[in-house]
């Protein structure tokens, strides 16, 4: 498959259904009403598809590396934002397990895509 645009890129696809998956278990009771978490984990899951997107469209390898070194940082981000959920009863243990092996998968995704731009 040839990639034409950052759509085409399994890391971005995967990264939009994590965004969706954040963005259905944030209203739920009180995750809601913590706005700094929800907001925070939502920005964090946006970022990870934008800094993917963002990054293809650089001028090099280099700087589309260094777009999805931040995309990496973000879905981190998103996992220890995923504890405090967990901790705090927002989100259940399965909710958690679910999208932290989510975010892993996209992690591996940027990491190859990472290794082949090095190579």
């Amino acid at each position: 498959m040839t990639v034409e645009n950052f759509e085409d890129l399994d890391a971005w696809k995967k990264a939009r259904k994590l965004a969706n998956e954040i963005y259905s278990v944030t209203p739920n009771n009180k995750f809601a009403k913590d706005y700094g978490l929800r907001d925070q984990i939502q920005r964090a899951s946006v970022s990870v598809m934008a800094n993917i997107a963002e990054g293809f469209d650089s001028n090099s390898d280099e700087d589309f590396i260094r777009f999805l070194k931040y995309a990496l940082r973000s879905a981190t981000e998103i996992q220890s934002h995923l504890y405090v959920a967990k901790d705090q009863n927002y989100i259940s243990e399965d909710d958690f397990d679910h999208i932290y092996s989510n975010t892993i998968a996209i992690k591996n995704l940027i990491s190859g895509l990472i290794r082949y731009l090095k190579g």
